[in-house]
């Protein structure tokens, strides 16, 4: 499946290790070899970074890694594609402007009958390519620009109720692990993913956040973040832990915000009690991922209660 990965910083960061990881897993030592793309805020827009061929041998990877824009935040996504043609159009993350910033969208999952499920007015927003992905951006971006009439940021609470029911109606077509920013904040929606043994179960994204004191050393090495030390916050959401220490996974249909490197607040589809959770996050095979697409293993496959509670980790 496809491989995402938000980076939400306090201050300016640089992505490193982290995009060379997620480059290895779209080609390297993983099968979604696709297309990549990134997306770096710089206030209220966004440079946009897409190719649809693998990221593991991408010379343009390499240049981001060393000469890349540092952003407070920065969406990134690996393809491996389930519907529509290996091309740029279809190669996430998406883009589009609404109320004056320009909102970043990106999905990992499969979503079969989401054009007879969910009502859109082409006329306001068309998708350029033929994805599930960039049409449920399209449907969310309709539902949402009744918010940004007044041009800044309408109430959290009012952007999360809009996501909240939004991810429930992806979750009842299938797999729907997202991250959407709208430039003040970043989204992120846990859902199932396919794992190793077949079956699309939670977690399908995983998190890590880190708080540096003035004293703390001057990168986040372990992460692959380069950073400024004063009292820097950083949190990191992608579809496997990137690194050996501790991430929590999201539980399945729990969205959180995340603003300037802190989590904001959380609505979960369970109310059970925060805890960590350890689990084999190796990928499914060739054979299983296209038994998952023909429909022999169910789609909607019962999410458990429990839920892991984002915790912060040593500098």
């Amino acid at each position: 499946m496809c491989e995402l990965l938000a980076l939400s910083s306090s201050r300016p960061a640089r992505l490193t290790f982290s995009l060379r990881t997620l480059a290895a897993r779209g080609g390297v030592t993983g099968r979604s070899h696709d297309g990549w793309g990134v997306a770096f805020y710089e206030g209220h827009d966004v440079a946009l970074f897409r190719e649809p061929r693998p990221a593991a041998d991408s010379a343009l990877v390499n240049f981001l890694e060393t000469q890349g824009p540092s952003t407070g935040l920065a969406i990134s996504h690996i393809r491996h594609a389930t519907r529509g043609e290996v091309s740029l159009a279809n190669t996430q993350p998406f883009v589009r402007p609404l109320g004056g910033r320009s909102h970043v969208f990106a999905h990992n999952g499969d979503l079969p009958g989401i054009e007879s499920a969910v009502l859109l007015d082409r006329a306001a927003c068309r998708p350029v390519g033929q994805t599930d992905s960039e049409l449920a951006f399209c449907v969310l971006l309709a539902r949402l620009s009744a918010l940004w009439l007044d041009g800044g940021p309408p109430p959290l609470e009012s952007r999360l109720s809009v996501l909240s029911t939004f991810a429930a109606e992806l979750r009842a077509l299938g797999p729907a692990n997202f991250f959407y920013a709208d430039g003040d904040a970043l989204f992120a929606h846990g859902d199932r993913r396919l794992q190793h043994n077949g079956r699309a179960e939670p977690p399908g994204l995983w998190i890590r956040q880190r708080h540096c004191p003035p004293d703390a050393a001057s990168a986040d090495q372990g992460a692959g973040v380069v950073v400024h030390t004063d009292g820097t916050s950083v949190v990191w959401v992608a579809s496997v832990p990137l690194t050996d220490d501790p991430w929590q996974p999201l539980a399945c249909g729990e969205l959180v915000a995340i603003r300037d490197g802190r989590i904001l607040t959380g609505d979960s589809a369970t109310s059970a009690p925060a805890a960590t959770a350890r689990v084999d996050v190796r990928t499914a095979t060739d054979e299983e991922e296209a038994q998952y697409l023909r429909g022999e293993e169910p789609k909607n496959t019962f999410c458990p209660t429990g839920r892991g509670g984002p915790g912060p980790g040593p500098c």
